[in-house]
């Protein structure tokens, strides 16, 4: 059973969420109203995955991602719930390694399914929706980059420019000729030899990178 973490500092957005997750048969560990309370609970009660709220009082989702995420492993998926898909505070959890996230207004089936999703460890659960926030917010690239992509393969670097342009690992395996194992095989390579802990990484990486290219203005 996947154990959850709800974190929201509005209690019927919080209690509401909860019983939802009860009844779909996901366990819930606890229920945080900040993101202090979240770092202290997430690292007690060790859940699977948290769904975190970006903007709080206090401690912002942002600030109490990076936090867990920096703990020793294993540390929890985040899946972070935000009113606005182009926002930067989103954006900042995701290079972070935040494991994807969803509008508050997505439907019980898909925030079922996207839990179910993060907990099986594929992290990036809207590659366009991504992709669209990483190009609003994304640095220039920088030529400091490039000593650490030579660490990489040909084959892998070609891996890592088709993540970036949010394909995933099935249409990627068809660009490529190759199986999804294969694929994954070289995407859990890039990210060892990067040390990323996410797709999403992978993502703001290949534009900070310049391997991708925004096409939003």
């Amino acid at each position: 059973m996947i154990s959850v973490l709800v974190v929201d500092d509005q209690v019927l957005i919080r209690a509401g969420l909860a019983a939802l997750l009860r009844v779909a048969g996901l366990h819930v560990l606890g229920e945080a109203t900040d993101g202090e309370e979240a770092v202290r609970l997430a690292a007690s009660l060790r859940p699977d995955v948290i769904l975190m709220d970006i903007r709080m009082p206090g401690m912002s989702g942002l600030r109490a991602t990076e936090l867990i995420l920096a703990a020793e492993p294993p540390v929890p998926k985040i899946l972070i719930l935000t009113t606005f898909d182009l926002d930067e505070y989103v954006y900042g959890a995701l290079r972070l390694g935040a494991s994807g996230f969803l509008l508050k207004d997505t439907p019980p089936q898909r925030l079922i399914a996207a839990i179910h999703t993060v907990a099986a460890g594929d992290v990036l659960l809207s590659p366009t929706a991504t992709k669209r926030l990483i190009e609003a917010f994304t640095d220039p690239p920088t030529t400091s980059l490039l000593p650490e992509l030579d660490r990489l393969t040909t084959r892998e670097t070609e891996v890592l420019r088709l993540v970036g342009r949010a394909l995933t690992n099935r249409e990627i395996a068809e660009r490529l000729s190759v199986s999804e194992g294969t694929v994954k095989t070289h995407l859990n390579r890039v990210m060892s030899k990067l040390g990323l802990r996410s797709r999403a990484q992978v993502v703001v990486l290949s534009y900070n990178a310049g391997l991708v290219k925004p096409s939003v203005q």
